[in-house]
């Protein structure tokens, strides 16, 4: 059965006629691709369109037959085809209308290809599940069309501005006090980074986040751990949460009071919506799906939380730079923050160059690439060793880039033994 019909080279032969009626059309139907037409004789009449129109220059029968003629051998029946073409539509006035017809049917089209692909991928071997469902992923988001967008004007939108105007703020709190009065807490929408050299405990931090989002109750809490196992996980934010030492909880080495605050923990937590992953070398693709699937068996999600970004599995496309492959994964990160309305929090390295420096700058994010770019809020951590409290290790906590809330420091006590944070008066 065939993909294509009558009413479908209709819709095309009225699109590019009303471009040849009037090619002003193409300003108006910008969204169309050229992927969107039917037949390789259409697709290579549009292209020839939008360029000469993107170069300012006319579009008719002459000038689009000159330039048609440079993707092969122009004849008769090419030069009688435009002719129709330019005879078939009598107003360009409803261009729009079937541009939209050729896009939906484009749609479905690809929407058949696609199916006819994922059936040959599942006869195919892969090296696991995951490279299997990143390649079918791939494959359906292709499906979707390219928009471009639409220009508003203030009188269009003043009913959308003012329901968002008598809106709340969307945040969620994180449990820290000075941070939360200073930035409300967690907006969502955020691609939140926090980066830090080894040892400054920024595992613990976002574990301690995590509890902190998890407890108000505003959406699923999804934890991506790639250096840790799930009980590993489990280890550091009980300790922290019940206050139980955290080197004789991994020693096994609990008194029957320590044991008994670990079971009551234990509890309090399966209440809460907090889902842990420990699988290594996670991809953005897999968290996408898993993130879309969660959201919609519980509404919400409040936070996603990956340790760490430069051990993801980020494959380099031909001729791309590590950066540039790395500044793919955390564009794609904030385009998932803001369609799932929720804060993602990702960890990152520093460089090896900021030992070097009194405190840390954007550019000393580790590859950095598009991650200071992407980011919208962007906090370093570091231990100063001229700054110190007898409780434990302070740590400097740096935001250099905060959208919305500005730039601000704190700083923090990290005490190691249970791997928990309090926030210190400044000095």
């Amino acid at each position: 059965m065939s993909l294509i019909g009558a009413s479908d080279i209709q819709s095309e032969q009225s699109v590019l006629g009303a471009v040849f009626l009037d090619q002003d059309v193409l300003d108006e139907i910008s969204y169309l691709e050229a992927r969107d037409f039917s037949t390789v004789r259409h697709q290579t009449i549009y292209k020839v369109m939008r360029y000469l129109h993107d170069l300012n220059k006319p579009v008719d029968l002459v000038t689009v037959s000159n330039e048609y003629n440079k993707f092969g051998q122009l004849d008769k029946e090419d030069v009688d085809y435009f002719s129709q073409l330019a005879d078939s539509c009598p107003t360009a006035a409803n261009a729009s209308h079937y541009a939209q017809a050729v896009r939906s049917k484009a749609m479905r089209r690809r929407g058949i290809q696609a199916a006819e692909e994922i059936k040959q991928l599942s006869q195919q071997e892969f090296d696991s599940d995951e490279d299997y469902f990143a390649k079918v992923e791939e494959l359906i988001a292709d499906l979707r069309p390219t928009d471009t967008g639409k220009m508003k004007s203030f009188k269009e939108t003043r009913k959308d501005y003012f329901a968002h105007l008598n809106q709340q703020a969307e945040v969620i709190g994180t449990g820290f006090k000075k941070y939360d009065d200073w930035a409300k807490g967690l907006w969502r929408g955020w691609l939140f980074v926090s980066a830090g050299r080894p040892s400054v405990g920024k595992t613990a931090l976002l574990l301690q986040r995590s509890y902190g989002v998890a407890q108000q109750n505003q959406g699923a809490v999804l934890i991506y751990s790639q250096e840790m196992d799930e009980n590993e996980v489990k280890d550091r934010m009980i300790s922290s949460a019940a206050g139980v030492n955290y080197r004789k909880l991994i020693e096994k080495r609990l008194s029957d009071n320590e044991y008994a605050r670990v079971e009551e923990m234990y509890e309090k937590l399966e209440d809460l919506p907090i889902f842990i992953q420990d699988s290594a070398g996670v991809t953005i693709d897999e968290i996408r799906a898993t993130a879309k699937q969660f959201k919609r068996q519980y509404g919400k999600i409040a936070m996603i939380a990956v340790d760490y970004l430069q051990i993801m599995s980020i494959p380099q496309k031909k001729s791309e730079t590590r950066s540039q492959a790395i500044g793919r994964v955390t564009s794609a990160a904030k385009q998932l923050a803001r369609e799932l309305n929720c804060c993602f929090m990702m960890l990152s390295q520093m460089s090896r160059e900021s030992e070097k420096k009194t405190e840390p700058q954007l550019s000393d994010l580790k590859e950095s690439g598009s991650i200071e770019q992407d980011a919208d809020v962007v906090e370093f951590l570091w231990h100063d060793p001229n700054d110190y409290v007898q409780e434990g290790k302070v740590i400097q906590q740096l935001f250099s880039k905060g959208r919305n809330i500005g730039v601000n420091r704190f700083r923090l006590c990290f005490r190691g033994w249970r791997q928990n944070f309090t926030e210190l008066n400044d000095r």
